[in-house]
């Protein structure tokens, strides 16, 4: 009669106590199943019994030995935590190699995150039955009317350190001149401090007339800020805005800068969508229906895509009227992508980033949250060497995705490094 246990480590202890007997036993059956000594030694006992190639074992133990050396880069170990501690962990920490050094970053990483209880749930108010009726999205602004009417392109640019908008109102001309069709601005890109994102949108509606995507994060502001700056940036002509939850302070030269969160992307569509209804979060109303041109974002390349798309289809069930994706080196990726949310019927703008060098490349992999660059797409840059050469050959894997996304989906929006401009125009030149 087989022995019971009740629990793991009583059947550890019994192992190592009968450990003669139990490869007594399992070489005993190995005879019985006519399994060769020769065999035996290149699977090893358990193979012989389980059935295990000996090539298949050796390809095992290689993969285990690779992945022992690997070296998890800190942003995406933090990544890994938080997504755990939204998901309900109370309680986080390293396994081995983990020094009090990671478990410090740790604490700054998911200071700012509440764990998920999954008893309390706190839903909206539903909205009067007298609101008005919402903007047709086709009248919101100029974006809205080309996103299905045409292959549309954005230019993403990031706000000046300081107060003088001037270069970065140069680059939106350039672009506007070559045909760019919006511009995205950043909030506060990698939590940075820089120019209001919402004051820089104004800016170039007005000197440039090009049409804006403000980039929105829920990390610094709470939900009374949320709704006063959304109905400001409404009183002054932005109507697309890019729904985002926004980087933690501790990438950025600020670690120990409080973060709000008082909602995430999901929560920011929301309010958007009770706006464009005529109320706020409350329920109250607050005259003529806003006429928010509600973007969100979704990454192509996350290792667990069936959830990617759950949260996307909760964003769209949210409000969301577009949607803009993580950088796309990959075509295959982008199909893949493409093939599971076919059902949403949103329009899609896939991100392009053209790399600037090998090392450019290789910092964008490892210690930005939310990259994630193909090993033969770094391998084509490290080939290209450096200067001329790689921006040359990180503009052609750019244009190759740009190509790929005409194919699938309803436009693209490119993120230029260092706000180069010029490579951002040299990409599209391949849809001319």
């Amino acid at each position: 009669m087989a022995k019971k246990f009740d629990y793991k480590y009583q059947i550890y202890k019994h192992l190592q106590a009968n450990q003669a007997g139990i490869y007594a036993e399992v070489r005993k059956i190995a005879d019985e199943i006519g399994i060769t000594a020769e065999l035996r030694g290149s699977i090893g006992l358990t193979g012989a019994v389980s059935g295990c190639h000996g090539l298949l074992s050796r390809e095992v133990d290689a993969a285990v030995s690779a992945a022992a050396r690997r070296v998890i880069p800190s942003a995406v170990f933090d990544e890994k935590i938080r997504d755990l501690v939204q998901a309900g962990a109370t309680v986080v920490g390293g396994c081995c190699g983990t020094t009090p050094a990671h478990i410090k970053d740790l604490v700054r990483s998911v200071r700012m995150f509440q764990p998920a209880r999954a008893e309390v749930k706190i839903l909206p108010p539903s909205r009067p039955r007298e609101a008005p009726a919402p903007v047709p999205r086709e009248e919101k602004s100029p974006l809205g009317r080309k996103l299905r009417r045409k292959f549309t392109v954005s230019v993403e640019l990031d706000p000046p350190r300081g107060a003088d908008p001037g270069a970065l109102i140069e680059r939106a001309q350039y672009c506007k001149e070559n045909e760019v069709d919006a511009i995205n601005v950043a909030d506060g890109p990698r939590a940075s401090a820089r120019m209001s994102a919402q004051a820089l949108c104004i800016l170039l509606q007005e000197k440039v007339g090009i049409d804006t995507i403000l980039h929105y994060t829920c990390r610094d502001r709470n939900l009374l800020g949320i709704q006063s700056d959304l109905l400001g940036a409404h009183a002054l002509g932005l109507r697309n805005i890019l729904a985002i939850t926004g980087d933690p302070p501790k990438l950025g030269d600020y670690p120990d800068a409080t973060a709000v969160y008082d909602v995430d992307s999901i929560g920011l569509i929301r309010i958007m969508d009770h706006l464009n209804h005529g109320c706020d979060l409350a329920g109250n109303l607050i005259g003529p229906a806003l006429g928010i041109h509600v973007g969100c974002g979704a990454d192509p390349s996350k290792p667990d895509m069936e959830k990617e798309v759950r949260r996307l289809e909760q964003k769209v069930e949210a409000g969301a009227e577009y949607v803009m994706t993580q950088p796309v080196y990959d075509p295959r990726t982008l199909e893949r992508f493409c093939s599971m949310i076919r059902h949403l019927d949103v329009p899609l703008l896939v991100g392009i980033l053209p790399l600037y060098s090998h090392r450019n490349a290789e910092f964008l992999h490892n210690e930005v949250p939310g990259m994630s660059i193909p090993d033969d797409i770094r391998e084509r840059m490290r080939k290209a060497g450096s200067g001329e050469k790689a921006q040359a050959e990180g503009v052609a894997i750019a244009q190759e995705a740009t190509v790929a996304a005409r194919e699938m989906a309803h436009g693209v929006y490119v993120m230029p490094p260092f706000n180069k401009v010029d490579l951002a125009v040299r990409v599209i030149d391949v849809l001319r």
